[in-house]
């Protein structure tokens, strides 16, 4: 029989609504029976919590409340629901592949304990702005339908000595307590370069806390996300804390149309010059490009067309590159 701890977790997890956190445990439970040579047993929760996640997979589309932060938490993370899957996102197929192992390691994070390996849970994104890393990290956050947790480095990061790294213990301790997908975005902030010019002692001494934290066993196994617009600017000792470090770039031709196509939906886009709109994209991010494509969407709306032509999307295009244009001017 399952120890006392274990009971009280599942317990815990079922009054505070967190369903995944409850199967986890019930998988964990299942390992520790086919440690003892319990495989039938081992077996049976293991099926009983596909089923269970197969029958959720199915029902009608009603929110999962996810329990929110509380106390000392509240103001570091930001709960997001996950409303997409990794086919919303337009990737290169090496970056697909690579998440789609990580995602395999997740699911069967317990045959692979029970083989003394552990999942991949550390992941690093780096690429220019809008190039799909946040949208990612949900995608994630859907795959393994766990709630998306954003650390907020606004309050995160403080003046006063001691304080962040204190809060940042706060962050790691939720990873270990509670199974989720945690985002740090413009994790430059947090991860500089030790050797930096214009460091100081205390962000010296909150990297060292992210390194050692980053190093803890977690029965949970949370996938861990830090994503970046500034690699140059990270410390060298980070990268062998991460188990992948996925590079996302400016979209394809390929994806362009595919980024295009997926914000056209509901819309008829007969003859579209796609020679003309690739050149019309050409530098802009997916963001920008996804963007644009709505605004032609909505034009479309208000004027009860139908249909999108070459010409409007590209003027939206058009409007996206002047707008870079008035970002990249030097007083």
């Amino acid at each position: 029989m399952s120890n006392a701890k274990q009971i009280a977790a599942m317990l815990r997890s079922q009054a505070e609504g967190d369903e995944e956190q409850f199967l986890s445990i019930a998988l964990q439970v299942a390992a520790a029976e086919a440690r003892r040579g319990r495989r039938e047993a081992a077996n049976e929760i293991r099926a009983a919590v596909d089923a269970a996640r197969e029958g959720r997979g199915v029902r009608p589309s009603i929110p999962i409340a996810f329990s929110r932060p509380k106390g000392d938490l509240e103001g570091l993370l930001d709960l997001r629901e996950a409303r997409i899957r990794l086919s919303d996102v337009v990737l290169p197929k090496a970056i697909e592949q690579r998440l789609k192992n990580v995602l395999l390691q997740q699911r069967k994070r317990e045959w692979l304990r029970e083989h003394g390996k552990v999942p991949s849970h550390r992941l690093l994104f780096v690429g220019p702005p809008g190039s799909g890393k946040t949208m990612t990290a949900e995608a994630v956050a859907g795959e393994l339908r766990l709630p998306l947790f954003v650390i907020r480095l606004d309050t995160l990061i403080t003046r006063y000595m001691g304080e962040t790294a204190a809060k940042l213990r706060l962050v790691f301790d939720e990873t270990l307590r509670r199974r989720a997908v945690y985002l740090f975005d413009e994790f430059d902030a947090v991860g500089g370069r030790r050797s930096a010019s214009n460091d100081v002692a205390e962000m010296r001494r909150v990297l060292n806390s992210f390194l050692q934290f980053m190093e803890e066993e977690s029965a949970t196994d949370s996938p861990i996300v830090a994503a970046t617009n500034h690699p140059e600017l990270l410390d060298r000792a980070l990268l062998r804390r991460f188990d992948e470090v996925l590079e996302f770039a400016l979209p394809s031709a390929e994806q362009v149309r595919a980024v295009i196509k997926a914000n056209l939906r509901g819309m008829k886009y007969p003859r579209i010059d796609w020679g003309n709109v690739e050149e019309a994209a050409s530098g802009l991010s997916q963001a920008e490009i996804a963007r644009a494509a709505n605004e032609a969407v909505k034009n479309a709306i208000l004027a009860q067309r139908k249909a999108i032509s070459t010409k409007q999307l590209t003027d939206k295009l058009a409007e996206r590159q002047a707008m870079r244009t008035v970002f990249s001017v030097q007083p």
